[in-house]
């Protein structure tokens, strides 16, 4: 039985682990943009290591967050104080969510370049890992999303080592899948499909946000 929760309690810490990921990638800022116009100009295995770069980078500022939430277990052990993270949490989220909707993709677009001078795939690695560093911001995102789904793993290394790696596979999965339909639909992706794109992740951060805000007030959780 013991096994058995264990197995239940690491997988619950994957899927959060998945989203966290997912969710800490998806908005469509510079890294979003670059990895976009990259895949579009370059081809699919710079976009792939542009996002990879974005999740080396994310994975630190995850840990950072982790590290620095770890010293708050006896205040978030308690419920009504869980209550009041999960809710501040969902609320953060759905502020993000706001301002993924307001803000305006077409700043950050850069005309499109000659496909000459690609460099070479570390050099695109690191350049969107250095960019993404440079914007400790994220760090608020990674405090909501923590928050909202209770992901601290104090003196457990184990359960740390599965869940941000489950953090960094969830970045890898968007940015695999990101790559995937720009090469798809390259003819008929450009600005206008980027604001699309932008949108829709915008709607889906609200959505998620207003619904776990809901499940906190009415306290139903989904495991």
């Amino acid at each position: 039985m013991d096994i058995f929760a264990d197995f239940i309690g690491i997988f619950q810490l994957m899927v959060k682990g998945l989203l966290i990921g997912i969710f800490a990638s998806a908005p469509m800022g510079p890294v979003g943009i670059l990895c976009i116009q990259r895949t579009m100009r370059k081809g699919r295995n710079y976009g792939i290591v542009t996002g990879a770069g974005a999740a080396v980078s994310d994975i630190f500022y995850a840990l950072m967050t982790g590290f620095g939430m770890s010293f708050m277990m006896d205040f978030i052990d308690d419920q009504r104080n869980l209550f009041w993270l999960k809710l501040v949490g969902s609320i953060m989220l759905l502020l993000f969510g706001i301002w993924t909707l307001r803000s305006d993709p077409k700043k950050i677009v850069r005309p499109p370049q000659s496909s000459k001078g690609k460099g070479t795939l570390f050099h695109n690695f690191l350049t969107a890992f250095l960019l993404t560093i440079s914007n400790p911001l994220i760090i608020f995102l990674f405090i909501a999303l923590y928050n909202m789904l209770t992901f601290v793993i104090p003196d457990q290394p184990l359960m740390m080592c599965v869940g941000y790696i489950s953090i960094m596979v969830g970045a890898m999965i968007w940015w695999y899948g990101l790559t995937y339909v720009i090469t798809k639909a390259k003819k008929s992706f450009g600005v206008r499909g980027i604001i699309r794109l932008n949108q829709t992740i915008g709607w889906i951060v609200v959505v998620v946000a207003v619904s776990y805000a809901c499940m906190t007030i009415f306290h139903l959780s989904l495991y």
